[in-house]
């Protein structure tokens, strides 16, 4: 007979079913849907083809051979010589490739019936829809025998549903399951892949414990071996239904077994210390999956789960204890369960299990790695940055810093303000090229140098300079670029240099935005370039804006439409608060960062923004004194006078001590005249400046000594004291309250 050879098209667990949501979060569940048929029937619809054979009547097979069977195939089982009847018994199934009669040609035989066939209410099971060669009545009829399984030999019990015996099936269920850990990037992703692409496909239940701490890379962990409950996961009662695990009817005195209405993680224990040489210890160090019911799992299971185990473990062959070992040790355990009422794991279930606990604790191995490297780099960038901006006189401060991506914290960008001698302020910002720990390892080194060469009171052109040859140091590709200005509160006045970076905005107390004209020069790291510094006014009221080019350069714009984006905005946000009062620092600042749009975060952005707010000259007090004896008793009656014309009497008599012990020391030595300097602010601040480079240090005089008392009195008296090295010498000054 002629006839055309059909195969098989076995069920992919990618592949949408019908009545299926492609959507569901849950996995690929596999179910068959339930067909549209008349009332009061089992059997399943002819389809509307011509020619083709209605229902319970026999079917004519090519070759001798028999139609496969709702419930499933032998295909070992001896082939009938006599007449078909097309009862469906494992004895009248025929191989799995089967020749169809003329008439059938062109036909498709079904899909095969899924993990879980839904169970009708007289306990007999759904065959699948479309299928060809099936009785109708032998479907439904519960005395006819059931097809034992191929594997082993054994048919399903009564009332329970029919499994899927496809090693395919199971393969592709494998493939999707471990792409969908393999998403994960953190542990909670990869736990949580784990747990929603076995429960309900694989299994009707998890729970996964994970080692506490976890290791990470070749770390020994220290103490006993504890593991903690991390996730569970189950289906629960009320969704049963629409997750296509339809429960079975059960006797009215037959109850639910607890694990089903109790929550798994209130029921399973939370924490669990593995015992040397215990059960658990045993099967964990074995590494390979287990069922519950194995000698081995048995007192294994009570002790991970502790004494809620019995619970949750259904009896036979429906759990698997299934170890999680990483690169080098064991990290965890997860335990598959199933229902009651659902077929019981086999073993190449086991193989699955083994599969997905492989590819879950490798998983986790690397979300731990990937979680170490970014607190790494994280805390590298932090501690790079300053956590707090100092509050120096006559300036505000406001920052603010954003890295390039979430998965790329680290960068090369860097903003400093570093109080000098005199009230001054030194304002940094730089950019080391790149975005990797590399770049802000560089950054962190330049960022110290010019902390060391600011406390010198280095000129900014160089500081620069100094700054070029340390990065000539590091290495020949070691570019940078960076901007340093002093700003002087007393004079109002700020000197910058450049080193190839985006020039300053000034921001007037009018609303007026201007670009400063500053000579750009090279990067740092060129050698063999000289730095040119210009000194500008800083009027009071006025925001100087330092920015890295992250913010106005990206693969949108040029940098130069950039800088002119930001000089708008900064106008415009200006407008806003009027022409006398300037906008407030931290809202400006957030404001200028509201300027990106979604493609413009090319690089991680670093901003400062200064207001000057500037030393009144009617709060300044400025003298000169030669190097004399007579110079600590006119530096007393100076000091006076100028704190009776501020009101400041009741200092008087400790401003005199201070500054007669002050300027001893610096005639003592000096060769050129003394500066002495009263400045009336938040707190009344003396400086005292002479020749000599060398410091003073606080010592302990002793009994006998005529001298060496004057700044033990200074730091007893004071509010804050210091020194600092300047070029031309030193500064020693203190500072008291007011009040």
């Amino acid at each position: 007979m002629d006839s055309t050879r059909v195969t098989e098209h076995p069920t992919s667990y990618e592949r949408p079913q019908p009545g299926v949501d492609p959507a569901d979060p849950r996995g690929a569940l596999l179910r068959t849907p339930t067909p549209a048929h008349a009332p009061g029937t089992t059997s399943l619809p002819a389809q509307a083809r011509g020619g083709e054979t209605p229902p319970g009547a026999a079917v004519p097979c090519a070759q001798g051979r028999k139609p496969d069977t709702p419930q499933g195939r032998a295909p070992d089982a001896p082939q009938s010589t006599g007449p078909d009847t097309g009862t469906g018994t494992g004895t009248d199934a025929g191989p799995e490739h089967a020749q169809p009669a003329a008439e059938d040609t062109g036909t498709h035989r079904p899909r095969p019936a899924p993990d879980a066939i839904p169970v009708q209410p007289d306990g007999s099971a759904q065959p699948a829809e479309g299928a060809s060669g099936a009785d109708p009545a032998a479907a439904t009829d519960p005395n006819t025998p059931a097809t034992p399984d191929r594997r082993t030999g054994q048919g399903p019990s009564p009332g329970q549903p029919t499994p899927m015996r496809r090693d395919g099936d199971r393969l592709r269920f494998v493939g999707a399951a471990t792409r969908r850990i393999a998403r994960g990037l953190d542990l909670d992703e990869i736990v949580m892949g784990l747990c929603r692409a076995t429960v309900p496909t694989f299994s009707d239940a998890i729970l996964v414990y994970l080692r506490d701490p976890l290791p990470v890379g070749d770390e020994r962990p220290t103490g006993p071996l504890v593991l903690r409950l991390r996730r569970t996961d189950r289906i629960p009662v009320e969704r049963d239904s629409e997750a296509g695990f339809a429960p079975l009817p059960q006797p009215a005195a037959q109850q639910p077994e607890p694990w089903e209405l109790a929550e798994l993680s209130t029921v399973a224990a939370e924490l669990c210390e593995v015992r040397t040489g215990g059960a658990l210890a045993e099967v964990l160090r074995g590494v390979r999956p287990v069922f519950a019911d194995a000698p081995a799992a048995r007192a294994a299971l009570p002790e991970l789960l502790g004494a809620g185990g019995d619970l949750v473990i259904p009896s036979g062959q429906r759990a698997i204890l299934a170890p999680l070992r990483g690169r080098r040790r064991v990290i965890g355990a997860a335990v598959f369960l199933r229902r009651p009422e659902r077929i019981p794991f086999e073993t190449d279930d086991l193989l699955v299990a083994a599969q997905l606990a492989t590819h879950s604790a490798l998983g986790i191995d690397k979300a731990v790695l990937y979680d170490r490297e970014a607190y790494i780099a994280d805390e590298l960038q932090r501690t790079m940055l300053p956590e707090t901006l100092p509050r120096p006189t006559g300036v505000r401060l406001a920052s603010r810093y954003l890295p390039a991506a979430e998965t790329a914290r680290v960068g090369g960008d860097w903003y400093d303000a570093i109080p000098l001698p005199g009230s001054r302020v030194a304002l940094v910002v730089g950019d080391v090229m790149g975005h990797s720990m590399t770049s802000a390892a560089i950054m962190g080194q330049l960022r110290t140098t010019a902390q060391t060469l600011a406390g010198l009171d280095l000129p900014p052109q160089e500081v620069l300079h100094h700054l070029d040859e340390q990065a000539q140091r590091l290495g020949t590709d070691r570019m940078a670029t960076c901007l340093y200005a002093v700003y002087d509160p007393v004079s109002h006045r700020i000197t910058i240099a450049n080193a190839g970076h985006p020039p300053p905005v000034l921001l007037h107390l009018g609303g007026r935005a201007e670009v400063l004209r500053v000579p750009p020069g090279a990067p740092i790291g060129v050698g063999g370039v000289d730095f040119e510094a210009v000194e500008l006014d800083a009027p009071a009221g006025a925001t100087l804006l330092l920015y890295t080019d992250g913010l106005v350069e990206s693969r949108l714009r040029d940098v130069w439409t950039g800088i002119e984006q930001l000089r708008e905005k900064l106008a415009a946000t200006a407008q806003l608060t009027g022409p006398d009062h300037p906008p407030p620092l931290e809202a400006l600042c957030d404001e200028v960062l509201d300027m990106l749009g979604p493609g413009d975060r090319d690089d991680d952005i670093a901003l400062l923004a200064a207001r000057f707010d500037g030393i009144a000259p009617s709060d300044v007090a400025y003298w000169f004194l030669e190097p004399e004896d007579a110079a600590p008793g006119k530096a007393r009656k100076l000091a006076r006078r100028a704190l009776a014309r501020w009101g400041l009497e009741d200092l008087s008599d400790s401003v005199e001590l201070l500054v007669s012990e002050v300027v001893t020391n610096a005639v003592r030595y000096a060769s050129r005249p003394v500066t002495l300097r009263l400045l009336r602010t938040d707190v009344l601040r003396c400086e005292v400046g002479d020749d000599v480079p060398q410091l003073p240090r606080l010592r302990q005089a002793r009994a006998t000594d005529e001298g060496g008392r004057g700044l033990y009195l200074v730091n007893r008296l004071a509010r804050r004291w210091g020194a600092t090295r300047l070029s031309t010498g030193k500064v020693v000054w203190f500072e008291l309250n007011r009040t």
